[in-house]
């Protein structure tokens, strides 16, 4: 089978396999930009620098999760569903969403300097600016994501997600090679970037949508499941944002901007190990939404499995020589941050297959689980934050991340048999899945070879 044909037979198709490669594949494309991104950054602006941005950047993105309500997931399963046309569930969406962020942009002005009372005047008049805009962007761009996942325009979604870093490397090596970067410009190139991506992901997608049929009313048939899912999952998934932020908010508060420039820098690096995970989360989740519920357990827990037992190999000879790539990639200012990069890396793949578990329980409708696990660990996590932190200063938020990544997990491996008569044995050992790698790489082997054949034969 030629190398083409191969290459060619990963990357077209529709089935879950495929399209989880195909992201998988995105998502590492996608990491090594942002990696390239941040040793240019933190090359170039310093541990102090680098802290600043991370700062001005950071507002938009938490703001722009809690807004959410729930509703971008909500627009994948009720597309799913059928529960209404694409325009009409876009609109519940956004006559919300959109008043809320510029509300939201307006009080972050507002609050702005007591945030980042640790800051330059300079820096917090940035972030005011910034957030103002970023904002509205951020709602916007998650709901396109979402709307690229329930059409199953998987392209468009992987796009959406590549663009972005993309065009702002680009854009931060223009400026670097003009002699021009700094937090600033460095900020503006940033929100180009995310702008352009979004225009070009609407453009995609504006084939699938009616712009006329747009009205601020729809019928209670649609409306009521589609806020009342929404209303269900928000809980969920406020409490995933504010699990995976309340980090950055810590260290903001009780740190220097010299900490923050050491901490996310490790954090990105770690999140190498959380590709494949990542990928099988987005996918599976509108793959497997109104399937059988047998189907569904099974098919997640194979991802599971499988995206569990491939990460932990691959951790083992990285964390090895993660210190040494730290040093060489950012400086050896970064160094002192080597012991954070390990947690964050456990935790990473750990935290990482419990929201794989997670796609199940939302597929099955039952995303009160979740929201309840989020609860449970964030209460432990946010508790080790202002015991560990003092103590250990970055590692110690680590191990709080770490340690609440592992209640995660073990509250979704025993939901299966408490909630679902699934026993836990089967989530975690299937010795059948060992067979299913096999067939499937054979399976893709010899369709290969056919193609080979009929191509050879017309030749």
């Amino acid at each position: 089978m030629s190398t083409w044909t191969a290459a060619r037979k990963v990357f077209t198709g529709d089935s879950l396999a495929k399209t989880i490669m195909r992201t998988s594949f995105n998502n590492f494309f996608v990491l090594i930009v942002t990696t390239l991104t941040s040793i240019l950054t933190a090359r170039m602006l310093g541990v102090e620098g680098k802290g600043e941005l991370a700062a001005v950047l950071f507002w938009p993105t938490l703001i722009g999760s809690v807004l959410s309500f729930g509703l971008p997931t909500s627009l994948i399963y009720n597309l799913k569903k059928k529960t209404g046309t694409t325009e009409e569930l876009l609109a519940l969406s956004l006559w919300i969403q959109l008043p809320a962020s510029l509300l939201a942009g307006a009080v972050a002005w507002i609050c702005m300097p007591l945030w980042l009372n640790g800051y330059g005047a300079d820096i917090v008049h940035l972030s005011q600016l910034y957030c103002a805009a970023a904002v509205p962007l951020a709602v916007l761009t998650a709901l396109t994501t979402a709307l690229s996942q329930g059409l199953d325009r998987f392209s468009v979604y992987n796009g959406l997600l590549f663009y972005y870093p993309l065009l702002n490397f680009i854009g931060l090596v223009t400026l670097w090679l003009m002699g021009l970067l700094n937090v600033q410009l460095a900020g503006a190139v940033n929100f180009a970037a995310s702008f352009l991506a979004l225009v070009w992901a609407f453009l995609r997608l504006r084939k699938h949508m009616n712009l006329r049929a747009f009205r601020p009313f729809t019928s209670r048939q649609v409306l009521r499941p589609y806020y009342s899912y929404g209303a269900r999952v928000y809980g969920m998934e406020l409490m995933g944002t504010l699990s995976t932020q309340t980090d950055k908010i810590v260290i903001v508060a009780l740190l220097s901007p010299k900490a923050f420039g050491l901490y996310s820098v490790v954090y990105a690096l770690s999140r190498v190990f959380n590709v494949v995970q990542n990928a099988v989360t987005n996918v599976t989740f509108p793959k497997v939404t109104g399937m059988e519920h047998s189907k569904i357990v099974e098919t997640v827990g194979r991802a599971f499995r499988i995206s569990m037992a491939a990460m932990l190999i691959v951790i083992v000879p990285a964390l090895f020589i993660g210190r040494y790539m730290l040093g060489l990639l950012y400086g050896p200012a970064f160094l002192e941050a080597s012991l954070t990069f390990y947690l964050l890396s456990l935790e990473c793949i750990i935290g990482g297959g419990s929201w794989v578990l997670a796609s199940a329980f939302n597929a099955l409708g039952r995303p009160g689980l979740v929201l309840f696990r989020q609860i449970v660990a964030y209460a432990i996590t946010v508790g080790l934050f202002f015991i560990c932190t003092p103590i250990f200063g970055l590692d110690g938020i680590a191990i709080a991340l770490l340690v609440g990544a592992c209640v995660r997990l073990a509250f979704s491996l025993f939901s299966f048999p408490m909630f679902f008569d699934v026993p836990l044995s089967r989530i975690i050992f299937d010795k059948s899945d060992i067979t299913f790698v096999i067939q499937t790489i054979q399976k893709k082997r010899r369709k290969g070879e056919l193609k080979d054949a009929e191509f050879a034969s017309h030749g």
